[in-house]
């Protein structure tokens, strides 16, 4: 982060950030609603995507009304909460398991989110910016309503699938469990002479 010398720079330098972070979401955003197995979940992640895109458009205003130019920084946050998604993603087997991955996922996402608006909004009030503290106050509660929609949709149905799933999963393991321990460890039969 560059050498920052007031609440100005500082605020520019996170709606750069901010900004990058919305680019890396309407690329993130259609890869998780084609893996959706639930249509709830798959129309709010395309609700997301468009709402997305808004932001983008409201940022870009910002810029204009502060004289800078539309240009993100490279947002390493999101970076890494969308490869942290990604790679428990690829490592779920069951489709409801996957979806509350996704879920939990897309949360943490909307968490960075709402910290980076409410703490840009602030800045924009304090430093006398009441047009664009009103613009990041508007997404900042659009994030707030997509976080609640995720929290409904993985409470409603999408865990409980995943629980269902893993219960479905625990008698097999322990069948395999059981003949397992009917066999002595191998260590145990080398020190009872057994073989």
């Amino acid at each position: 982060m560059a050498n920052m010398e007031s609440l100005e720079e500082l605020l520019q330098e996170e709606l750069k950030d901010i900004y990058d972070a919305e680019k890396q979401l309407t690329k993130a955003l259609p890869k998780l609603a084609k893996k959706a197995t639930t249509p709830d979940l798959q129309d709010a992640f395309e609700e997301h995507l468009r709402q997305t895109q808004q932001h983008m458009e409201r940022l870009e205003q910002v810029f204009d009304q502060l004289g800078m130019p539309v240009k993100g920084k490279t947002c390493k946050g999101m970076k890494n909460l969308i490869a942290e998604g990604n790679d428990m993603i690829a490592d779920a087997d069951d489709d409801a398991t996957r979806d509350a991955i996704m879920i939990a996922a897309a949360q943490k996402v909307e968490h960075y989110e709402i910290a980076a608006y409410g703490t840009m909004r602030t800045w924009a009030n304090v430093l006398g910016h009441r047009e664009i503290a009103s613009m990041l106050e508007d997404t900042l509660e659009e994030e707030k309503e997509t976080d609640q929609k995720l929290t409904g949709i993985a409470e409603g149905f999408v865990n409980q699938a995943a629980a269902e799933g893993e219960e479905e999963e625990e008698p097999r393991k322990r069948t395999v469990g059981a003949r397992a321990s009917r066999r002595p460890a191998a260590a145990d039969r080398n020190r009872t002479g057994r073989r």
